[in-house]
Formats: C-alpha cells, structure tokens, sequence
C-alpha cells in the first residue's frame, strides 16, 4: 500500500527548513568571527608545534624566532594591520633582554612595545599585551641573569594597561619558581646545554598559557 504523498511532501518541507536554519546559522557565526593573530617571536612560534590551540581556534600565529622588539616593529604593519586583524595578543622582550641584537635598555623596549599598541589603536585593533614568561638566566647567551629586568618590565606593562590602551595577561605569576625563572614543569631539558632550556615553555608549559589567554580573549571579544 502507498503511503500518503502529504507525508512525503511534510518530509521535504521539514528537512528544507532545517537545511535552511543550518545554513542561516552557519553564514552567523562566519559573519561572527574575529581574527585573532599572536604575535611574537619564538615562543608564540613554536607554540602551534606542541598543541592545537590555534587550528582549533582560528587563530593565526606571527611568531618568529630570535626577533626582538625593534624587529617586531618594523614588521606590525604588514603582520597585523594589512592583515586586518581584529584582535592582538602581543608577546616580546625576551630576546632583547638576551641581547639578541646587542644591549638595549628596558625603556627603549617598552616604548617599542608602546609603539606597536598605538599603531594598532589608531587602527581601531584591540590588543591584549602578554608578560614576558619568567627566565632566570640565557643558555645561548651565558652571564645575563633577566629576572629582575623581567619583572620590571612587566611591571611597566602592566601600569601601561591600565591606561585602557591594552589589556593586560599575566603569564609569570603562576608559571614562575623561587628564583623568577621559569619552572622546570613547564619547559624542557636540553641534551645540548646539559640543562633546562628555562625559556621556551614545554607542552605543558603552553597549555597553562592557553588557559591563561583564552579567558582574557573571551572577555574583550
């Protein structure tokens, strides 16, 4: 016996309403999303290599590494502005306290970093400025102990956010040991130095950070 053709018919007009909901709500949360890129050196870089934080998130990464500020500079307006970036997460400093490219004083890396903030400002880019991870000394560079220096500058960053021209994330506080370095949990050991790298963050290292930044980004998204 044949079914009715009314039921066949109920059967397309449902299913085309619900092809139709899913494609409505599909072109939302296009419309919807922000491009958020970090933005930084070898930290940020390696970072997609350990988890999947970013192809997860749609987030680009601009890390390169060995750069310092005045590097990082030079490169904001092709990296961030032309890349019409809705959202910054900036993380720098530490190869400028290694020295990377010759001595260099914390005020001339806080105003390179200022200067990257203004220019994202004048371009209407929210920025979420990173502190710089806990370090206590440089294997590749022997003799420059940053501690201090670090916490400086993060204290600098910190006052300057409050300015309401960034939003501040504070990685060091929770991934820092007794001496202001960076946890033997949360980085690697090197065959090559006999010793933990004590800058770049392990797995574990970048999980913490991604618990860390997700919450800052959902709240000014």
């Amino acid at each position: 016996m044949k079914k009715p053709t009314y039921i066949y018919y109920l059967f397309f007009i449902i299913t085309t309403l619900d092809m139709k909901a899913s494609n409505i709500d599909y072109q939302v949360n296009i419309a919807n999303e922000k491009k958020v890129i970090f933005f930084g050196n070898s930290i940020t870089q390696v970072w997609s290599d350990y988890t999947d934080f970013f192809s997860d998130n749609g987030y680009l990464n601009k890390g390169i590494s060995g750069q310092t500020t005045d590097q990082m500079l030079v490169r904001f307006k092709k990296d961030i502005v032309d890349e019409k970036a809705d959202c910054v997460i900036i993380l720098a400093g530490i190869n400028d306290l290694a020295e990377n490219n010759g001595p260099i004083t914390l005020e001339q890396i806080f105003e390179n970093i200022k200067s990257m903030v203004e220019i994202a400002n004048d371009n209407n880019i929210k920025v979420i400025l990173s502190s710089i991870l806990p370090a206590y000394e440089f294997l590749w560079n022997p003799g420059i102990y940053p501690s201090d220096d670090i916490i400086s500058l993060n204290k600098n960053i910190r006052d300057f956010c409050k300015s309401g021209n960034a939003t501040y994330v504070d990685y060091h506080t929770s991934m820092k040991d007794k001496r202001n370095g960076l946890r033997d949990d949360y980085t690697y050991w090197r065959d090559d130095f006999n010793g933990y790298d004590g800058v770049h963050p392990n797995k574990k290292g970048y999980l913490k950070m991604e618990k860390i930044i997700s919450k800052t980004i959902k709240k000014i998204l």
